[in-house]
């Protein structure tokens, strides 16, 4: 027997977005080489300055980088660590006659193409492939013979068993449906279920005939116990999935929360107002969300001073604020407190990059739009929840508006599919529309 002839590493050439997407991301290429187009890091200098996390991926690459600088980069390359490959930088190359043909334009795109055909052509006995999130120069890359791929390290491998949450199930076995009514729980080993279909924090709608009954798989008494019915601060839950919603928000056991679904589901109304019930338990409300400007545009483009160019990105959770506002009459102790919190800064509306870098103690927070961040954003927020504090994150992932994000790979997915089966962790996506009958059958049908 003859020993196996190693494969020869493939060679990755890596576009912008996919370093601005994740700046760690020289790594995770196994033992395979890299190739940097030096247009990538001319694109990278135009990223450095600002308070997005695009930003700050940029400034984090760029020391990356001088820690591994050298001249053998341009030759060499260097070694990226053990068990890893090397790093080469790809100085500009000549448009061969098949792009010229294509593509007059010597836009950053086809410099990096040229790039790719390069080595492409210098190493025929290897792969080699262009990485990028940008779907329309994968499609420029595949027309030229290039090989060509997204970049997958944190995409969630199926959208379409994507952890929902809650389960219905109709002919349940009406002894347990009646004991859960009776006692209002039952122990985790005597339900009908094994343990793999019932992670922590699952709820369920259990049906038989005219008899159902919603519950949820508590991780920390190992039962599976009924839900109840609340409301919070004037917010009545209209279905299941919302009064698991509710559920999930007002237990302070339940550390971190996404919910997601389409437009006019609740989603960002059911966190407010539970936000809002529970006051005495947090020293402070605060709703923020990513600013995706129209047609690429930075609000540097808008009239007015800061406050009034962010102004338009926020009024999506002003008039959730306003809805509840609306249930009480003028002089309620509710519509005060409202207000008393917000000339507190204690109840704060504010875009996600003013809130970016902050410890946050004792602070309920809600992202809305979570479907508009990358996962590196959603750990990067996770990870600055202090003592007593409590983050819910929702969105719709069928309604993505940042050009290198898509079902998959975007932070709520993400988000969604590490953390199922955490005790301190709860999913709902909300199905059914509440905003109108009009706005349901837009939604469903348009």
């Amino acid at each position: 027997m003859t020993a196996k002839k190693k494969k020869p590493a493939k060679i990755f050439i890596l576009d912008t977005n996919v370093l601005l997407h994740d700046h760690k991301c020289l790594y995770n290429f196994q033992d395979n080489d890299v190739v940097l187009p030096i247009t990538v890091l001319e694109e990278l200098d135009k990223f450095k300055k600002g308070n997005e996390q695009i930003n700050f991926q940029a400034r984090e690459f760029v020391r990356q980088m001088d820690k591994l600088a050298g001249e053998q980069l341009f030759s060499e390359g260097v070694p990226l660590g053990k068990d890893l490959g090397r790093l080469f930088i790809a100085t500009g190359k000549p448009f061969p006659q098949v792009m010229e043909e294509s593509f007059s334009e010597r836009t950053p795109d086809h410099r990096i193409l040229a790039i790719a055909l390069h080595v492409s052509e210098q190493f025929k006995e290897r792969t080699v492939a262009l990485i990028s999130k940008d779907i329309n120069l994968r499609m420029k890359a595949k027309s030229l013979g290039l090989k060509t791929e997204d970049y997958e390290t944190d995409k969630v491998k199926d959208i379409e068993i994507l952890y929902k949450g809650v389960e219905a199930f109709d002919d349940f076995d009406a002894a347990v449906i009646e004991q859960l009514y009776q006692s209002g729980s039952i122990a985790r080993k005597d339900f009908p279920m094994d343990e793999a279909h019932t992670p922590a924090n699952q709820y369920f709608i259990l049906r038989n005939n005219n008899q159902s009954v919603l519950v949820w798989v508590d991780p920390f008494s190992q039962m599976i116990r009924r839900v109840e019915k609340h409301s919070a601060f004037g917010i009545e839950p209209r279905n299941a999935e919302q009064t698991f919603s509710l559920h999930a928000l007002l237990n302070p056991d339940i550390k971190l929360v996404s919910l997601s679904g389409k437009a006019g589901t609740g989603k960002t109304l059911l966190a407010l107002a539970a936000a809002l019930q529970q006051t005495k338990l947090y020293k402070q409300i605060l709703l923020a969300r990513p600013i995706v400007p129209l047609s690429n545009r930075d609000i540097g483009f808008l009239p007015g001073d800061a406050k009034e160019k962010i102004g338009p990105y926020m009024l999506p959770l002003y008039d959730n604020l306003s809805v509840i506002k609306n249930r009480f009459a003028a002089q309620s102790k509710e519509l005060n407190l409202i207000e008393d919190m917000q000339k507190r800064d204690e109840l704060l509306i504010t875009p996600l990059a003013y809130i970016r870098g902050r410890s946050l103690s004792d602070a309920f927070f809600i992202v809305d739009e979570a479907q508009n961040l990358t996962p590196h954003e959603v750990k990067t927020i996770i990870t600055r929840a202090g003592e007593g504090t409590k983050i819910v994150f929702t969105g719709d992932v069928h309604q993505i508006d940042t050009p290198y994000l898509d079902m998959q790979s975007n932070g709520l997915a993400y988000l969604t599919d590490k953390m199922r089966g955490q005790d301190i962790f709860a999913h709902i996506n909300l199905v059914k529309g509440e905003r109108s009958y009009l706005a349901e059958l837009a939604s469903n049908l348009l």
